[in-house]
């Protein structure tokens, strides 16, 4: 499968929020946003800049939600995630406020993008990486293992700072080759590998016990937001009780490779105990989202 590659550079400042997995991009030719496919058009801000989706990776989150509910997955290794991303890239000095803003030197590296279109929410969904590029901007290349090696999403894979999170549209030999690198961080103990409690299980007596710094499970972030939203959705109720109702209605839609068949909602593949505590019963590298 061939990929649109578009040349930029990233930018983190300007009231950025940069994680693991997501962060601004500004093309050389702002029109080569148009260039991009998918049932979302990407709008770019008025510096030509629009957020990047990291293809294939899910990091811990560093804010999700809208105020005043925003919540975080334990930071240390959530920053882990999104230092190593911006390191990988060039960028030197990151100040982080509070608030997740950071302020960086320099306040822009040069890189490029390769992606296959922008999803419902007008993401760029994209492969990044740095130096000279496969090809020339606005040109598409195919992905083989040397190219994919090159990006930051192989890498935070390969270190372990990210859950392989995979949909339809991905290839299978891309997948495959990113499954690789992060069952060597997990046979590793790297990164989320040596603390993730997704298949083990947590037992969830309120978001503190998904987001404490010292304390707060490492789960799958695709699971934490589900559990955040039931969680803002019951108010001072903690039961997980309804948990699993919750997750069928929301109907997320994947398959799973052993039977290929379609599933909506995840709570074929999630368990809650009566004394809350929740795991899902089958690994994240193993599920193939549905692209909506």
């Amino acid at each position: 499968m061939a990929m649109l590659l578009i040349r930029g550079r990233f930018k983190a400042e300007g009231g950025a929020k940069p994680d693991g997995d997501t962060l601004p991009f500004i093309p050389d030719d702002v029109d080569d946003w148009r260039l991009v496919p998918g049932d979302g058009q990407v709008v770019p801000k008025a510096d030509g800049r629009a957020n990047v989706r990291l293809e294939g990776i899910d990091a811990l989150e560093t804010h999700y939600g809208e105020d005043p509910h925003v919540e975080h997955q334990p930071l240390g290794l959530a920053h882990k995630a999104a230092d190593e991303l911006l390191k990988f890239l060039g960028f030197g000095t990151v100040l982080r406020d509070d608030d997740e803003t950071v302020a960086t030197s320099p306040d822009s590296v040069p890189g490029w993008i390769l992606t296959r279109g922008a999803d419902a929410y007008g993401r760029c969904v994209a492969f990044v990486g740095k130096g000279t590029p496969p090809v020339y901007s606005g040109y598409w290349t195919g992905v083989d293992e040397d190219l994919l090696e090159r990006t930051a999403n192989h890498r935070l894979l390969l270190h372990g700072l990210a859950y392989p999170t995979f949909y339809s549209g991905l290839p299978l030999h891309l997948r495959e080759l990113l499954t690789e690198a992060s069952e060597k961080a997990r046979a590793s103990a790297k990164g989320v590998w040596q603390a993730d409690r997704t298949l083990d299980g947590v037992k969830v007596m309120g978001m503190d016990s998904l987001t404490d710094d010292k304390t707060g499970a490492v789960i799958l972030p695709k699971l934490f937001r589900r559990l955040k939203d039931y969680l803002d959705f019951m108010g001072k109720n903690p039961s997980l009780e309804c948990f699993r109702a919750f997750l069928a209605g929301v109907q997320d839609e994947y398959r799973l490779p052993d039977s290929g068949k379609l599933h909506r909602g995840l709570h074929h593949i999630v368990e809650v105990t009566p004394d809350n505590t929740v795991k899902m019963t089958r690994r994240c590298k193993d599920i193939v989202f549905v692209e909506k």
